[in-house]
């Protein structure tokens, strides 16, 4: 599976199913703060992920 980091760095990971929020808690990313796309469509975190997917992670900007 590929991952695109939010400084556009591209990873490859283990391609097993997993949830968007364990990929993300693996890579040290915090949920809270991004957002992410995978093949192109905005998905939430309980979703499961596998296999040939490319998950692009963007981080929120956000003021106050």
């Amino acid at each position: 599976m590929n991952l695109i980091l939010p400084d556009r760095r591209t990873r490859v990971i283990d391609p097993a199913p997993a949830t968007v929020e364990a990929i993300l808690i693996q890579e040290g990313i915090n949920p809270l703060e991004v957002m992410v796309v995978r093949n192109g469509l905005l998905i939430p975190e309980d979703t499961l992920v596998s296999g040939d997917d490319e998950l692009r992670i963007i981080r929120i900007s956000h003021g106050g």
